[in-house]
């Protein structure tokens, strides 16, 4: 049977526990004396020591709680797959150096040639006369200035080139010009075909063939040479139209502006000399090439080098060794915790007290700390952080006994010189 206690008792228990735990939280953060106290454990800053890249352990050299100093040696990892990939890497490096050498080589003697043959064309304008139209002598104007000339004259003659291939193109679509373009396209299709018969008829012939072989080769060329003559009969009846005078016309200037480009093009490659010479261009960019693989060689085998220089882990502060997570032969991943360790020299403890005797600490104020382990000995401690956010607040604070509830943080710095304390232990602290 169940018994169920009447509400207003309900609240009168629910009160009297509220004032319980009130009134013991008070009690816990107060000695007799009135003297602020708080409860926490030694702390102490705890470093994992994890290997940078993964491979097989080959070697621990500390056991747990040995005291070690910054940059001892904690760990090894094998080396010999990076040992081999940088042996590897060394003879790429060498191999870049001596192309390199080659490329140097090379520019070397092309410029040497480049620089003889500028001097025979700088000779050359000086023993010799300009044209009858030219005002000053051939050396007047320095290589650069002609250099930089003669490419305008390429880029002016590759455009007029395209502008009549443009032209031709309209002149050979126009409809009135349709019957002409007929006949030269028969001829020129007859033409192609004529030279083709004939070297096949001369390959009969030279073959010493006899027979039906060396008759079709003579049919095929008749044919051949019969209809170059119809087609050009044909075009030849129509040369003194308009439409063949305009395709005339079109063609010419196509052939004049083909040889116009091709000629400044030859002027411009003339004057390519000394340091513009394609020649010393090509052997620089060569050794541009050869500098950059080497480049590339040697930061490779710096990155081997600093993988190998990872095989070996060193302790990062001075401390002790609290856990020792691997043995020799077992392989590890990169950030995986092989071994922590913590500076016991710098311990802290962290305690909490309640709003209302918050005013009651400050920075730089001084406390006594007691443990379980050494009833007899009193250690001192600093506050040297004060919480600025409180915590185990509740949601909904509407009353003092509520703001009561709500605790800060305070961390002290602890002074053991002689290694006493441990991470963990309990421990008491009064605030003077």
């Amino acid at each position: 049977m169940n018994h169920k206690l009447p509400r207003p008792v309900i609240a009168i228990v629910i009160l009297a526990v509220i004032a319980a735990l009130y009134f013991g939280l008070t009690n816990l953060n107060s000695d007799g004396n009135g003297e602020l106290t708080a409860s926490g454990s030694i702390e102490a800053t705890i470093v994992n020591i994890s290997p940078e890249l993964s491979g097989k352990i080959l070697e621990v050299d500390v056991e747990e709680g040995a005291l070690v100093t910054t940059n001892t040696p904690l760990l090894h990892l094998d080396p010999s797959l990076l040992t081999a990939q940088r042996a590897v890497a060394s003879a790429q490096v060498n191999s870049a150096k001596a192309a390199l050498a080659l490329a140097q080589n090379k520019l070397e003697q092309t410029l040497q040639v480049a620089f003889m043959a500028e001097g025979k064309q700088q000779a050359s304008d000086w023993r010799f006369s300009a044209p009858d139209e030219f005002t000053q002598p051939m050396w007047y104007f320095h290589s650069a200035e002609q250099m930089y000339s003669a490419q305008a004259e390429v880029e002016l003659a590759r455009n007029v080139y395209n502008n009549s291939l443009a032209t031709l193109a309209i002149v050979l679509k126009d409809l009135n010009n349709l019957e002409f373009v007929k006949a030269n396209e028969r001829l020129e299709a007859a033409r192609i075909a004529f030279l083709v018969a004939k070297d096949v008829k001369i390959q009969a012939e030279n073959a010493q063939q006899s027979g039906g072989l060396l008759d079709a080769a003579y049919d095929y060329y008749n044919d051949a040479l019969k209809e170059l003559n119809e087609a050009q009969l044909a075009y030849n009846d129509l040369l003194d139209t308009t439409a063949a005078q305009t395709v005339l016309d079109a063609r010419a200037q196509v052939a004049l502006t083909r040889q116009r480009h091709a000629m400044a093009n030859a002027r411009f490659v003339a004057l390519q000399l000394g340091w513009n010479s394609p020649a010393v261009i090509s052997a620089q960019d060569a050794r541009a090439q050869a500098e950059k693989s080497l480049e590339q060689a040697e930061a490779n085998l710096s990155l081997l080098d600093t993988q190998i220089a990872k095989l070996d882990v060193f302790a990062v502060m001075d401390g002790v060794i609290l856990t020792r997570n691997v043995e020799p032969g077992e392989f590890v991943q990169p950030g995986a915790t092989a071994l922590t360790m913590a500076d016991l020299t710098d311990l802290t403890i962290t305690v909490y007290v309640p709003e209302d005797r918050y005013g009651q600490v400050s920075l730089g104020q001084t406390a006594e700390v007691r443990v379980d382990s050494f009833p007899d000995l009193t250690f001192t401690a600093t506050i040297v952080h004060i919480a600025d956010q409180a915590e185990f607040t509740p949601r909904n604070v509407q009353t003092v006994e509520g703001r009561s509830s709500t605790f800060y943080a305070i961390k002290l710095k602890v002074n053991d010189p002689d290694g006493k304390l441990k991470i963990g232990m309990p421990a008491d602290v009064v605030f003077k």
